[in-house]
């Protein structure tokens, strides 16, 4: 039996390029919506949804750490894809004739040192794929999409330039989601834990709602704050950590975490993954 794993945007985004690096022989599902690619895993259309979270050009990806709690879903991998703009345009185009760039907004803005050594016009569209796609219908040598290498080859498209990022580091991190979690024991090493929390509203909740990682030396990787409902005084916490919730040292950080906090929860344990323990090793 194929299985699939969903994601958001057009096929040949860096989201299913993603999913075809990390699940290779998989079937990839292009959705319009994160919600979209969570809810072909909620309906069993899908086995897992390759979730975008963070770039390290960009921040966080938006809306994301909203949906993570309430999706019913549970974190059980993650993985980094190096984003490797390439300048795509059809068979024959000449690069000395493109007068038009176009390409997501955050692309456009990851590749301004070949826009302006081109004299190129950027046209923001609404993702990189999508702009690949209409490249190859509107037939214009004219015109060129910043793109994938797997967009020139679903669109039949030719890649004029590679990798025309201005920084070589561009790097988007996924949680990999699934309808039910991965199981890990205590004793296993080289593991995440992604959870959520909300503090209560008195002095120096936070302080103190952290204060127990520091002191049992537990890594805080990521720590995103955003508001719960619109309210001020409402602020949730997604947070990611080295180390399983039953090791001694996460334990007590949790134990503490949960006396001032309103509410946590456990979103998932999964493999630390290997371009994370590449850079750990190269610090």
């Amino acid at each position: 039996m194929t299985k699939t794993i969903a994601f958001q945007g057009r096929p040949g985004a860096y989201s299913d390029l993603a999913c075809r690096n990390a699940y290779p022989g998989w079937t990839t599902l292009p959705c319009d919506t994160f919600d979209a690619a969570m809810e072909a895993v909620r309906d069993g259309t899908a086995q897992l949804a390759m979730i975008a979270c963070e770039n390290s050009l960009a921040g966080r990806v938006g809306d994301v750490h909203y949906l993570l709690p309430d999706s019913g879903l549970y974190v059980v991998g993650e993985h980094f894809q190096r984003v490797e703009h390439c300048l795509i345009s059809l068979k024959g185009a000449k690069i000395e004739n493109l007068k038009r760039a176009h390409s997501h907004v955050v692309a456009l803005g990851q590749v301004r040192k070949i826009v302006k050594e081109l004299a190129l016009q950027p046209v923001v569209q609404a993702d990189t794929a999508g702009s690949a796609e209409l490249i190859a219908q509107w037939g214009n040598p004219e015109d060129c999409a910043i793109a994938s290498s797997l967009a020139a080859e679903l669109f039949d498209l030719e890649i004029l330039r590679h990798n025309v990022e201005d920084a070589a580091h561009n790097t988007t991190r996924f949680y990999v989601m699934a309808a039910k979690p991965q199981q890990h024991t205590p004793n296993e090493t080289g593991l995440m834990t992604t959870f959520v929390f909300r503090v209560r509203n008195v002095p120096a909740a936070l302080y103190k709602a952290l204060g127990g990682f520091a002191t049992n030396g537990v890594n805080m990787t990521k720590l995103e704050s955003y508001m719960v409902g619109g309210h001020f005084t409402a602020t949730q916490f997604l947070c990611d950590v080295e180390g399983h919730p039953e090791q001694p040292a996460l334990r007590r950080a949790l134990e503490e975490l949960t006396f001032f906090s309103r509410e946590s929860r456990i979103m998932g344990v999964y493999p630390t993954a290997q371009f994370r323990k590449d850079q750990q090793s190269g610090d």
